[in-house]
C-alpha cells in the first residue's frame, strides 16, 4: 500500500500570532515526532501546490476570494471574524493548504498512491461561501470534493468529519446535494452551533447529511456506537466511489479546546473502520486533510496513529506512543 503525505514549510507562514491555539507549532511538533518514525519514511512525500482560483470558487464566492487576498496583502489582523487571524501571507498558505488535496487526488487517480493524509493550516471546514469562521479561510475538503467530481467524474463522494467542532461550512457546501453524503461527530451544543439530529439536508439533498452530536463527556464507546448504529449503515447505503476525512484531532481527552474524552486509540479505529468503507465501496481511495487538534503532546500522537493505519503499519507498543518533547 502506497500512501502520500504532504506537508509544507510555507503553512508556518499563516501567523496567527502568540498565544493562538491554531498556531505553527502545531505543525512543527507532529512533523518533528513522525521525522523520527522508522515506518515515516515507508509513505511518499508529494509537493503540495496552490489550488487555482477556478477550483476555489467551486465553493466560494469571487467576491470573498479576492476580500481574502486583500485583507492579506494590505496587513489586516483579522478577516471577517476576530478568531481568524491572518498575516501577510497568510492568502498563499491557504491557496497551498486548498491544493494539497488536489495534488493527492491527482497522484491517486494516477495510480501513483492508494491514499493520502496532507498535514496543512489553516484548517477549511468553517469556511461558508463568502465568509472566514474558526481558524478557517478557505474550505480545502470541501474544494476537493468539488474537483473530484468536476475534474475527474466521481459520481459520490463522502465527506466524513471527525473534528469535535461541526463542520458549518462543509455542511452548507453540500446541503442539498445528493451526490456528497457529509457525516459528522461533534460535541453538541458547542461552537458554531450547528448540527444537530434535525440537520440531514434539503431538497435533493434530503437525507445526504448524517449529524451524530456529542455530549461533552463522551468516550470512545459514544463513538464507536455511532458509527455501529448511524454512520457505517449510512456508507454502506450510500456507497461511496472516493472517501474523504476532515481529519480533526481535538476530539481527544487532553485537548484544551472542548470536552469530548477520545483515546488516542479511538482515531487508529476511526481510521481503520474508514480505510475498510474505503476498500469495501471506492477502491480504496481515500484522502484525509488535517482539520482541529490543539494539544501539542497528543496531536503528532494522533496523527501518527492515523497515518499508520493509511500505510498499513502495524500498531505500536506503549512505550514508542510518546512525541518527542518540543511542547
Amino acid at each position: 500500500m502506497s500512501t502520500g503525505f504532504i506537508y509544507e514549510p510555507a503553512y508556518l507562514e499563516h501567523d496567527t500570532g502568540h498565544g493562538h491555539p491554531e498556531g505553527r507549532r502545531r505543525l512543527e511538533v507532529s512533523m518533528a515526532h513522525l521525522a523520527a518514525q522508522p515506518w515515516f519514511e515507508r509513505t511518499k512525500r508529494i509537493a503540495a501546490r496552490p489550488a487555482e482560483i477556478a477550483c476555489i470558487e467551486a465553493i466560494h464566492d469571487h467576491g470573498y476570494i479576492q476580500r481574502a487576498r486583500g485583507a492579506c496583502a494590505g496587513g489586516e489582523r483579522y478577516l471577517d471574524s476576530p478568531d481568524v487571524v491572518i498575516s501577510w501571507r497568510s492568502f498563499d498558505a491557504a491557496l497551498l493548504a486548498a491544493g494539497a488535496g488536489l495534488e493527492m487526488a491527482d497522484r491517486l487517480l494516477g495510480g501513483e498512491i492508494d491514499n493520502g493524509f496532507a498535514m496543512l493550516r489553516p484548517p477549511g471546514h468553517h469556511a461558508e461561501r463568502a465568509m472566514a469562521l474558526g481558524f478557517c479561510l478557505f474550505n480545502n475538503v470541501a474544494i476537493l470534493a468539488r474537483y473530484l467530481q468536476k475534474r475527474y467524474g466521481i459520481d459520490k463522494v463522502l465527506i466524513l468529519d471527525w473534528d469535535v467542532h461541526h463542520g458549518n461550512g462543509t455542511q452548507h457546501s453540500f446541503y442539498t446535494d445528493p451526490s456528497v453524503l457529509y457525516v459528522s461527530l461533534h460535541q453538541y451544543p458547542f461552537y458554531p452551533g450547528t448540527g444537530a439530529w434535525t440537520e440531514t439536508g434539503s431538497g435533493a439533498g434530503a437525507g445526504t447529511t448524517l449529524n451524530c452530536p456529542m455530549a461533552a463527556g463522551a468516550t470512545d464507546g459514544d463513538y464507536h456506537a455511532a458509527f455501529r448504529e448511524h454512520i457505517l449503515p449510512k456508507i454502506n447505503a450510500f456507497k461511496p466511489e472516493f472517501i474523504l476525512i476532515s481529519a480533526g484531532f481535538d476530539a481527544h481527552r487532553d485537548d484544551p479546546l472542548a470536552e469530548v474524552c477520545l483515546t488516542t486509540e479511538c482515531f487508529r479505529w476511526m481510521s481503520q473502520r474508514m480505510l475498510e468503507a474505503a476498500d469495501q465501496h471506492a477502491g480504496g481511495r481515500l484522502i484525509a486533510l488535517l482539520e482541529g487538534g490543539y494539544n501539542l503532546r497528543a496531536l503528532p500522537l494522533c496523527i501518527a496513529e492515523h497515518l499508520k493505519v493509511l500505510a498499513g503499519v502495524q500498531p505500536s507498543p506503549d512505550s514508542e506512543l510518546h512525541p518527542i518533547d518540543q511542547a
